[in-house]
């Protein structure tokens, strides 16, 4: 299936490009496949405004857009629990999400469970402040490059969540390329499995 970056530009600037050109050649390297595209050189972005950039790629083509960017506000969180979903690369095949993110009832997004443990949204990684840290699960679905980032700039520290410390949590954020960083204020709120308090 194609594998997939999303982009955030704002005013012609690209920032953290190089977090995409490693992931695309990361995934690609994944599937014994070559690497043939360098992002810097291919993307042309509007000069002005804010804009979603999806690139859309395989081992035979890839395909460039820019979309506006309008962002997904996020207010609130639902715990789901599905054991067997699996999203290991970032690709254009997202029904298992979207049945997922389906549940979500009155909250703005869900937060997928595995096995007792947190991993992401259906369009995010999450972070949550516990014991003066911000603790991301040590297991996500997608490792998203605004996680990366923050792992290597020593802000974020991969931990083992249980959804009871996230809901102790002093707040929650999410994580992703193009919202970045972004504290959750309702926090969790609501869960669908009645082990899973919210």
């Amino acid at each position: 299936m194609p594998f997939l970056e999303t982009i955030l530009i704002e005013e012609g600037i690209i920032p953290y490009l190089a977090w995409h050109q490693q992931r695309m050649e990361r995934t690609l390297r994944r599937h014994n496949l070559p690497v043939l595209y360098d992002l810097p050189t291919l993307l042309k972005p509007p000069e002005t405004g804010r804009w979603r950039c999806r690139v859309v790629y395989d081992e035979h083509a890839i395909h460039v857009e820019y979309l506006p960017y309008a962002p997904r506000i996020v207010t609130s969180l639902r715990l789901v629990e599905d054991n067997g979903i699996s999203y290991t690369d970032k690709t254009t095949e997202r029904d298992a999400l979207d049945a997922l993110y389906s549940l979500r009832g009155t909250a703005d997004d869900v937060i997928i469970v595995q096995h007792g443990l947190l991993t992401d949204t259906t369009i995010a990684n999450v972070a949550c402040f516990i014991d003066g840290k911000w603790l991301t699960p040590k297991r996500p679905l997608l490792e998203g490059t605004t996680r990366a980032r923050l792992l290597a700039e020593g802000k974020l520290v991969e931990a083992d969540i249980t959804p009871d410390a996230a809901i102790g949590s002093k707040s929650i954020a999410v994580v992703n390329a193009l919202s970045g960083f972004v504290e959750v204020s309702g926090g969790i709120i609501h869960a669908t499995n009645p082990n899973l308090k919210g």
